[in-house]
């Protein structure tokens, strides 16, 4: 099974025309074909920035939306707005042969409006957290970058096989993750924390519903009473409102001592320091095993 999975990474659907044509598929399903490799490319998204310089064509990026800041070079790219308002004139100015939005996180009429004045687009939508080596593969191709890009997935779908063989099958562990505490927001089995989660071996409590990012009421999360709760925030501090779980005693993710805190950008970003995250989220689910067991 793992033989054919690493071959749908490899075997990405893109196709040569004649020297110096690049073609792929983007997420949405559309052909985006370049005559040569693009050498001026817009991002409008922090992941797609970074996974831009993961192919090895992080040099060709002319312009990112706000908070493209990995790696440091990123830092230095010019800005273009925010990833759900970005700078249409501004974009149009800098004259990209290529520009990669993001279906989600993007105002998807601002898109449409790039294609609708000529500019080449390609749609990201990552699902899974195999489609960050899928990703930053197609970015190669259209970089010019391919075995470089494919190179630098290796190391990526390697590492992802050795968590699922080392945690998937653990017992389970029931989790609150909690993106934001007023609104309380978490997420489903549709965004990529939820994905982790079910790697490392753990249930979360909200998978099931709609939207990958909904907002709850704190109700239902003493109902569901986790075995444990993690929380991201805005940087890399831990932030206090992690410690308001305690002042509700009878929850076992209390009892257990299992509240516990990783860092958004490692866990929140489709891009390869995701296997960051998600080792962190397995050993921290791990050691909620071992809190449950102690107080047997």
């Amino acid at each position: 099974m793992r033989i054919l999975w690493l071959f749908s990474i490899l075997c990405l659907p893109y196709y040569a025309h004649g020297a110096g044509t690049l073609t792929v598929v983007d997420d949405i399903g559309r052909t985006v074909q370049l005559d040569k490799p693009a050498s001026r490319i817009i991002s409008l998204a922090p992941h797609i920035t970074e996974n831009l310089f993961a192919a090895g064509i992080g040099h060709l990026v002319v312009g990112a939306v706000n908070y493209s800041d990995y790696p440091a070079e990123a830092r230095r790219i010019p800005p273009v707005g925010g990833y759900d308002n970005f700078d249409t004139e501004l974009i149009l100015a800098m004259q990209p042969d290529l520009v990669i939005a993001w279906k989600e996180g993007n105002q998807f009429h601002q898109v449409e409006r790039l294609m609708e004045l000529g500019l080449t687009v390609f749609v990201n939508e990552p699902q899974q957290l195999e489609d960050v080596a899928a990703d930053i593969t197609r970015f190669g191709i259209l970089g010019g970058r391919e075995n470089e890009a494919r190179a630098a997935t290796q190391d990526y779908t390697a590492g992802l096989s050795r968590l699922r063989d080392e945690y998937s099958g653990l017992e389970k562990v029931s989790v609150f993750y909690q993106v934001w505490p007023n609104p309380l927001i978490t997420v489903t089995d549709k965004q990529i924390i939820g994905k982790v989660i079910r790697l490392c071996g753990g249930i979360n409590i909200f998978a099931e519903l709609n939207t990958p990012t909904p907002q709850v009421g704190k109700e239902a999360v003493l109902t569901k009473n986790p075995d444990t709760i993690i929380v991201s925030g805005m940087n890399e501090a831990r932030p206090d409102w992690l410690d308001d779980w305690k002042q509700w005693s009878f929850l076992k993710a209390v009892r257990h001592g299992n509240l516990f805190f990783i860092e958004p950008d490692i866990i929140q970003r489709h891009t390869t320091r995701i296997l960051l995250g998600s080792r962190k989220l397995c050993e921290v689910l791990e050691q909620a095993r071992r809190n449950r067991l102690n107080l047997l």
